[in-house]
């Protein structure tokens, strides 16, 4: 069983799955095709990738463009604050954003769509989180967004956090120049 919970923004869904758990642990899909598509995940994906990291780290906001990458976030081991931000040019949502929780205890996926910036911040000791991407990365085609910018006002659960020398530098979104956003729709 695979259900697609709507959010604020058109095409951002947070999943939840069919969990089976006894004694021993548990078992669930993080992926299958069909019931996905099923459930309104449109994408296919074609890179996976891992990130594992210390309380208080905050990774983001990113985006690609051209080469937009749809993303399906889950966290393997921990739990970290997960959020989206509509950065398409000319979007009835732009600069707005949709945060949920995710963690190996709930068991939440979040899939977000090309034309979003994405990031996290972990909430837990640490965090092992994995996504899958619906486009290969193309260092040249990334760019961000402040995790701070006012204009967007995303009540992140840390006050001071870690954060890479790429990340502290990423502009507000009101100084990316226009061209350099995904149009909308994508």
């Amino acid at each position: 069983m695979v259900k697609c919970v709507p959010t604020g923004l058109e095409g951002v869904l947070i999943i939840e799955r069919a969990v089976y758990q006894d004694p021993r642990g548990y078992f669930f899909e993080t992926w299958r095709a069909d019931r996905y598509a099923d459930a309104g995940v449109p994408d296919r994906f074609v890179q996976s990738n891992v990130s594992r990291s210390s309380e208080g780290t905050l990774r983001g906001l990113h985006v690609q463009h051209p080469y937009g990458q749809g993303k399906l976030v889950q966290v393997l081991d921990g739990e970290v604050f997960d959020v989206a931000v509509d950065v398409r040019r000319g979007s009835p949502t732009f600069g707005r954003w949709v945060g949920q929780r995710l963690s190996s205890e709930n068991h939440l996926q979040m899939y977000i769509p090309e034309g979003f910036a994405h990031g996290f911040c972990v909430l837990s000791a640490s965090a092992l989180v994995t996504y899958q991407c619906s486009a290969l990365y193309h260092p040249e085609a990334e760019f961000g967004i402040a995790w701070n910018d006012p204009a967007i006002a995303i009540p992140w659960p840390v006050t001071s956090p870690l954060l890479s020398k790429k990340d502290g530098a990423l502009p507000l979104l009101a100084d990316v120049p226009a061209d350099r956003l995904p149009p909308w729709p994508c």
